[in-house]
């Protein structure tokens, strides 16, 4: 009798939860992402055809390669779609990196604007060439389209248009651009050596990353503006099993390549990281649970009584959403013998790590090498860097970002987003508190599979509020 009164209490105080969680759900109005671009057809147009002639110049870039003459060829065109900030601005270049000065009425609070400039390799049978810049149906076609010569255009433009304005800003203002983004390669770090040398600190430093995401989670619909805060680290692994090899005849067990498969099973069966929410993917839920059907916002707005829930499903759901909570190891390449009929001497495993600030890069590691060195197999870091420190998601630069982005997108909430990739602004961390990652152009699903992939392109009627963007952002920094 004693059990059943406790069951029955354990079922009467979960259903009080729940009832408490529901009419906490009812009482939060129901809102609807309402922007969508509209601009004048002209403008937006025009700006196509400037980023068009961006994309036809080829810059991708090759790893550990010299290739400042092909983008010194690029600066040219700059010059030519941008005279005024030629004209106005300090620039400096560094190995076919980009810097601009913009001399502003103050230097306590500098702006930095970047983007990079050069582009992935384009394979395979594109619909549009990936170097034609073609204009159709409403999109600029081509590679870097979207990742990220749209922000360039976009910043370049801004500050021509204010400059023809007579315009002055408050504070100073830099344009960074590296040619070696895609390859994580110097270019950037020998940008930020040159601020160190002159002594600058930004206020705030506004790179790629997040973007205006169509439809960013199942259940929720419209346009919103995902700003990123902070980078997961990530690292580079091989993973190595010996043996003495032999005739596959008379296999011997536990072979390198058993002992790597053994070794992936665990790893992909059984909990190896714990998983955690950060701050700042709770303050995503409960800014995007407004927007999301009865379900989802039951569940976004009730943090407190659903999150344990949440952690287990999430990876479940979206790998793009169970990454935000959790250290993640994905194993991406493998090599054994080169015959079907012999067993390898050396079996290679190969495996990208992404690591996440309530267990970074030395936990995650360590937890890895144990893992390791159970199935018996040597562990090489080929390379690895932490994860960066994140903004003050209630702090005054990011409420600048946020009250720039309701300004030039009536309709579209802005939200703390958490970045699984890598960008260039990482280097920035080194002398700046507030980087945030945010494109100001619209990534739908078609654009978001052709980033790196085929058919890139960006549709042209969001490049004038990529341009408005900045111009505010601009004018906001005082």
């Amino acid at each position: 009798m004693i059990v059943l009164w406790i069951l029955c209490g354990i079922i009467g105080l979960l259903l009080l939860l729940l009832l408490i969680a529901v009419i906490h759900t009812l009482l939060i109005p129901s809102l609807k992402s309402t922007y969508v671009p509209n601009p004048d057809p002209d403008r937006a147009l025009t700006y196509g055809k400037t980023l068009a002639r961006m994309v036809q110049y080829d810059t991708v870039s090759i790893p550990d390669t010299d290739q400042r003459e092909k983008f010194l060829g690029f600066h040219k065109l700059l010059e030519e779609l941008f005279p005024l900030v030629h004209k106005n601005l300090e620039k400096t270049e560094i190995d076919g990196n980009l810097l601009f000065f913009w001399k502003g009425k103050s230097s306590d609070k500098p702006l930095v604007l970047m983007s990079h400039q050069d582009v992935v390799p384009a394979e395979g049978e594109w619909q549009h060439g990936p170097f034609s810049g073609d204009l159709a149906d409403g999109k600029v076609w081509g590679r870097g389209a979207s990742d990220t010569k749209c922000s360039v255009m976009a910043f370049f433009q801004a500050v021509e248009e204010l400059l023809k304005n007579g315009y002055v800003p408050e504070n100073d203002v830099y344009l960074s651009s590296s040619c070696t983004e895609e390859w994580a390669g110097d270019g950037c770090p020998k940008l930020v050596a040159e601020l160190e040398r002159r002594g600058v600190k930004p206020y705030l430093v506004c790179d790629e990353g997040g973007g205006i995401i169509t439809d960013p989670i199942g259940g929720i619909h419209g346009n919103f503006a995902m700003i990123g805060v902070f980078e997961k680290g990530k690292a580079d692994v091989r993973f190595t099993a010996e043996s003495n090899g032999g005739h596959a005849s008379t296999p011997k067990a536990y072979s390198p390549i058993a002992r790597l498969a053994a070794f992936v099973n665990e790893a992909e069966t059984k909990p190896v990281f714990k998983r955690k929410m950060p701050k700042e993917v709770a303050a995503m839920f409960e800014t995007l649970a407004p927007y999301a059907s009865f379900p989802l916002k039951l569940v976004f707005t009730n943090l407190w009584l659903f999150k344990p829930i949440l952690l287990k499903v999430l990876p479940l759901i979206s790998a793009q959403a169970g990454a935000m909570i959790r250290t993640t190891m994905a194993f991406t390449m493998q090599s054994g013998s080169d015959a079907f009929n012999v067993m390898p001497q050396k079996a290679t495993l190969g495996a990208n790590l992404r690591f996440i600030p309530h267990q970074g890069m030395e936990e995650s590691l360590a937890i890895v090498k144990k893992l390791a060195d159970k199935h018996h197999l040597t562990m090489e870091v080929m390379h690895a860097s932490d994860y960066t420190e994140p903004v003050d998601i209630h702090g005054e630069a990011f409420q600048t970002v946020q009250r720039v982005v309701a300004q030039t997108f009536p309709g579209c909430a802005g939200s703390p987003y958490v970045m699984t990739g890598a960008t260039d602004s990482r280097f920035y961390q080194k002398i700046c508190d507030n980087v945030v990652r945010f494109a100001p152009v619209v990534y739908g699903s078609e654009q978001m599979k052709g980033m790196h992939g085929l058919n890139e392109n960006i549709e042209y009627n969001c490049l004038p509020g990529a341009v408005d963007f900045y111009k505010n952002l601009i004018e906001a920094v005082k």
